[in-house]
């Protein structure tokens, strides 16, 4: 009989990986899988850096919103970046929240992607870089929860219409990655339907195969409307577009 080839080498074996909120459930779920894998993993964090853990990051790096220049040494060593930070008031709606809730889950993550992007642009890696940016279900759907929904839904739109980012010679320089995510247990949402393993062995599964936007939810509606969703927004963008200045 013939014996079995060699099982194929995950897409992520041998990249570097960066994960921001590294710390909460679903980044340490993502720096598992991604460890799994064959990835190197670099954990951000706004907290004290912890010890290197066996299946945690390799790396830990602390940050703090509105300082993201300070990590360009570390953007340029990675291959995939994935925002993954945020936190969710519940009901608490005063301006000092909101404000808050902006800075955290919307102006960080796109200030990073901005970075990153310049980063990408003059790589001389051989793979485009990649952005992965966890907008969460609520982008959509209610989370029960008008601050968290207003700052995924801007975060998601800000993706949505940023369109491909290309090179000096016209070759893609950065992949865009929309997660879409429904509720998983945390120390957030205890009461979550999905476990955080399964849900980022789903958003690895999907990226591997391609996929720009990748859904992970029990609820069926979400994967009719959030494609719907998104379209709409790329013709509505790509129609008004101007060329970068």
């Amino acid at each position: 009989m013939p014996q079995a080839g060699p099982m194929a080498q995950s897409p992520f074996h041998g990249r570097t990986i960066g994960i921001t909120g590294a710390r909460g459930a679903l980044g340490l779920a993502l720096s598992r899988c991604f460890r799994g894998a064959g990835a190197h993993v670099i954990g951000f964090t706004h907290g004290a850096t912890p010890q290197e853990q066996t299946d945690g990051p390799h790396r830990w790096v602390s940050w703090s919103c509105g300082n993201e220049a300070s990590l360009d040494a570390d953007l340029a060593d990675i291959d995939v970046l994935v925002l993954n930070h945020g936190i969710n008031p519940q009901g608490n709606q005063s301006p000092d929240v909101i404000n808050q809730a902006l800075e955290i889950n919307t102006l960080s993550s796109w200030r990073l992607m901005q970075r990153f992007e310049a980063i990408s642009r003059t790589s001389s890696r051989g793979c485009p870089k990649e952005v992965w940016v966890n907008t969460s279900e609520a982008e959509i759907q209610p989370a029960v929860s008008p601050v968290y929904e207003l700052t995924k839904r801007m975060l998601g739109q800000l993706v949505s219409i940023r369109g491909a980012v290309l090179d000096g010679s016209g070759r893609e320089a950065l992949i865009l990655r929309k997660l879409v995510l429904g509720p998983f247990r945390s120390s957030l949402n205890p009461i979550g339907v999905m476990g955080a393993d399964f849900v980022a062995e789903q958003v690895l599964r999907q990226a591997g195969w391609g996929f720009r936007l990748v859904i992970v939810t029990p609820n069926p509606l979400t994967y009719v409307l959030m494609p719907l969703t998104e379209l709409g927004r790329r013709i509505y963008s790509q129609i008004l577009s101007r060329p970068d200045q």
